[in-house]
Formats: C-alpha cells, sequence, structure tokens
C-alpha cells in the first residue's frame, strides 16, 4: 500500500477510535458536556498532537484522560517511526541460516574427471573464489538484518526509559512540592495521570496540558519545567543525535557488532532518524544555537515586562528558557502570550 494512505487511514481509524471512545466515557462535569463535534476535533487534535482544543481541558474526566493520552503516544513521531521499523523487521526472515553457503560437494572422481584434473584447477580456484565472495555478502546480509533488529529493540527501549523515567520524575516532584500537589488538589486532578499524560504530550510534542491554564499555573514551579525541556528536546529535533548516541553508548558498553554496523551503515537500514556523525552533531549544534538567540533575544525583551511580575531571577530564567524551547516544538506554554511584545510573537512565529 502507499505510504500517504497507509498512514491516512491509520490517523483515520485512530481519530474514529479516540472519538468513539471519548464519546461514550463521561465528561467530569454534566453542566459542560462537550459538544459531538467538540469531541471529535478534541480526538483528532490528540491523535495527530496538534494541541488545538475547543474544550476546556478540566471538562474531561480522569478516564477521558488516559484515553487522550493513549491518542497523543500513538501519534507521536518517534512511536510512529517505531511501527515502522518493527513492520520493516517482520518482513525480515526469521532465520538467517538458510542464507549460509555450504561448503561445495567434492566432485565424484571418475575417469573424465582425472584425465580433466590439470585442466580444472584454475576453474576450481575461481569456484572457490566465488563461494567466498558468496559467504561474505550472506555474511553481511545476516548482519543487516540481526541489526535492524537490534535497532528496534534501542528504540522500543529509548521509548520505554524516556516515558516511564519522565513520569515517575514529575510524579516525584509533584509528591515533594506542596505548592505543585496543592495545584492539582484544587483541580481535582490525579497526580499519577497527570504526569503520564503531561510526559507523553511533551515528548509527542503536542501540548496538552490537563489544565485550562496549560503550564501557566507551574510558572513558579521551576524543577517541574526543567524536568519537561528534556523531554520536548528528546522526542523531537535531538531525537536522530540521542539515538545515535544511545547507540554508541551501546556499543561501548556491550562491544556488539551490529551497534558498530548502525553506526557506520546507517543509511542500509532506512531508518530515517538514524543519520551519520557528522550530521548529528550539527543538528545538536543547530538546535541549542536556536535556542540560546531565542532565549537572548527572549529576556532581553521580557525580562521586566508584566509576564514575568512576582517572579525572582531563577524563575524568570527557567520561564524563559522553557518558553523559547516549546516555541519550536511542542507550544506548551508558562507565560501569558497575549500581554507578550509582537515582536516576540514574530520571533516564535519564524522559528
Amino acid at each position: 500500500m502507499n505510504p500517504l494512505m497507509l498512514h491516512l487511514c491509520y490517523f483515520t481509524a485512530l481519530s474514529l477510535l479516540g472519538y468513539f471512545l471519548l464519546s461514550v466515557t463521561k465528561p467530569r462535569t454534566h453542566s459542560t458536556t462537550p459538544k459531538t463535534f467538540d469531541v471529535f476535533f478534541t480526538s483528532v487534535s490528540a491523535a495527530t498532537d496538534s494541541s488545538m482544543g475547543t474544550v476546556e481541558m478540566e471538562v474531561f474526566s480522569n478516564c477521558q484522560l488516559i484515553i487522550m493520552t493513549i491518542l497523543m503516544l500513538a501519534g507521536g513521531e518517534v512511536f510512529m517511526s517505531m511501527l515502522e521499523l518493527f513492520f520493516i523487521k517482520s518482513k525480515l526472515p526469521k532465520h538467517n541460516d538458510h542464507l549460509l553457503i555450504t561448503p561445495s560437494s567434492k566432485p565424484t572422481k571418475s575417469v573424465e574427471q582425472i584425465e580433466l584434473n590439470s585442466i580444472c584447477c584454475s576453474e576450481k580456484t575461481d569456484h572457490i573464489s566465488f563461494d567466498n565472495k558468496n559467504n561474505k555478502n550472506n555474511n553481511n546480509t545476516i548482519l543487516k538484518h540481526n541489526s535492524i533488529r537490534y535497532l528496534c529493540y534501542v528504540v522500543l527501549g529509548y521509548f520505554l526509559i524516556v516515558h516511564v523515567g519522565g513520569s515517575c520524575l514529575v510524579l516525584w516532584y509533584i509528591s515533594l512540592i506542596p505548592s505543585a500537589k496543592h495545584v492539582l488538589e484544587q483541580k481535582g486532578l490525579q497526580a499519577e495521570t497527570f504526569s503520564l499524560f503531561t510526559i507523553v504530550s511533551t515528548f509527542s510534542n503536542c501540548g496538552f496540558v490537563p489544565t485550562n491554564e496549560n503550564m501557566i499555573v507551574f510558572k513558579e514551579n521551576s524543577g517541574l519545567l526543567l524536568l519537561l525541556i528534556p523531554q520536548v528536546l528528546l522526542g523531537n529535533t535531538l531525537y536522530p543525535a540521542c539515538l545515535r548516541f544511545a547507540i554508541w553508548v551501546l556499543k561501548k558498553i556491550t562491544k556488539r557488532e551490529e551497534c558498530d554496523y548502525l553506526l557506520k551503515n546507517y543509511r542500509e537500514i532506512g531508518y530515517d532518524h538514524l543519520l551519520s556523525r557528522s550530521r548529528s552533531c550539527f543538528l545538536a549544534i543547530t538546535v541549542f544555537g536556536f535556542i540560546i538567540v531565542q532565549l537572548v533575544i527572549f529576556c532581553s525583551l521580557e525580562w521586566n515586562s508584566e509576564a514575568m511580575d512576582d517572579l525572582n531571577f531563577y524563575q524568570k530564567l527557567v520561564a524563559s528558557l522553557f518558553e523559547v524551547v516549546n516555541s519550536r516544538h511542542t507550544g506548551e506554554s508558562v507565560l501569558d502570550l497575549s500581554i507578550i511584545s509582537p515582536a516576540i510573537l514574530v520571533l516564535f512565529v519564524v522559528m
């Protein structure tokens, strides 16, 4: 099937499934039941990680937030690329033994063969050389297949570690910091659901947050913002660089030849997010370069603005960093964009 049609069918089915599940589950309050089209729009927005909403997030019940979490998870770029990688893996032969070349059987000796032995010496040498070449090619094919399988588990491990680790850290932070815990209690949100929802949304670069004010209610919780900033980058522009770094670390630890093959033959694997060493370095430099430029401009124009009121030096710096990182990725906001200067809004649009 055409990849475009396959993606279209996938997101259509995912959006319809999300719409059905959100429709059959009850919202938090019956007085503000979302309209049918609003529910469908929310489902499509969550599945495509666009974070455009027509309904206040606090209207949704805990069950509905979990459904939206699954939609964002299934529609994320890293998850989609992982599905494609496992699809490639499923098409590989399960056993590579049949690719191995067995030594050619010795010719049966006959009178004619004995007479022609001296004539066939050079031909036999060529035949052995050809067999050795075939053996080498097949061994390379086996190594390539094993490397693709290994890459599947590396990406899966990366995906799980970032999500599980991030969710646990956010949950741990909320349990330790009374102000963050008080916000969730005030809004009737479960800490576990909030942690998982926010991490999935941030990593998938969706931008949904279970609160009506997005992250503005946590602008004084700099620790929480610092936990979310790496999630933004790990799930988007820094993913190729981090993936290559993870493979390099595994190579140093495990000494597996699959890791060496992945690092040297990234083009043959067919995974678009696996880049060369130079491209990965340039990508990382570009990402951090844009962030630094944005941060300097943002701080110079907004440091003493109304949006930064009641924040100390450290909180202003972290909030500014969070804002500029998210402006190029998720769209989560810790400041009220309506009172930010037009020049900064233009900067965000350009970035």
